[in-house]
């Protein structure tokens, strides 16, 4: 019993300096960006209730150390939104390209106006598929002509 309530002590003592340290990166003298640093706030109470659960898969002392150097990062602008960085990515690809095709090729990245997605990272790469049916309204043939010459007469034979 007395190795749990020294492991809870530990503990306690660990989530009240991480939070202290929290605090002071959370300082506005620190941080100039209010909307992301609110994003960054929001994530790392995530982080930490995952760190607090369990769930992490890191012992309690490692991970609220990552999480609260990930939330300093993040308001600093430093840690990188993946996500986000691989979507401008692939839509920078699409400028070069005509303007039809271009739209296309962002409602491809996008996922808009009924694409299909098929293979996978594994098997060597995701397809996305638009298809686009055109109809073409076709030139009406030309005309017969009006009248046809009277045949030749057969050549007489000798």
């Amino acid at each position: 019993m007395t190795f749990y309530i020294t492991n809870l002590r530990k503990r306690t003592h660990v989530v009240a300096l991480s939070m202290a340290a929290a605090g002071l990166l959370g300082s506005p003298f620190v941080y100039a960006e209010q909307g992301g640093a609110s994003a960054a706030k929001a994530r790392y109470e995530q982080e930490r209730a995952r760190c607090q659960s369990g769930q992490s898969g890191q012992d309690l002392k490692t991970c609220m150390r990552e999480a609260g150097a990930a939330l300093q990062e993040a308001q600093q602008g430093r840690l990188d939104d993946h996500d986000a960085s691989y979507a401008r990515n692939a839509l920078e690809r699409c400028k070069p390209l005509p303007a039809d095709d271009a739209k296309d090729c962002r409602d491809r990245i996008l996922g808009q106006g009924g694409v299909s997605v098929s293979g996978s990272v594994k098997g060597g790469g995701l397809y996305r598929e638009k298809v686009t049916t055109e109809v073409k309204v076709l030139p009406p043939p030309p005309a017969p002509p009006q009248e046809l010459p009277p045949p030749m007469p057969p050549a007489p034979v000798k």
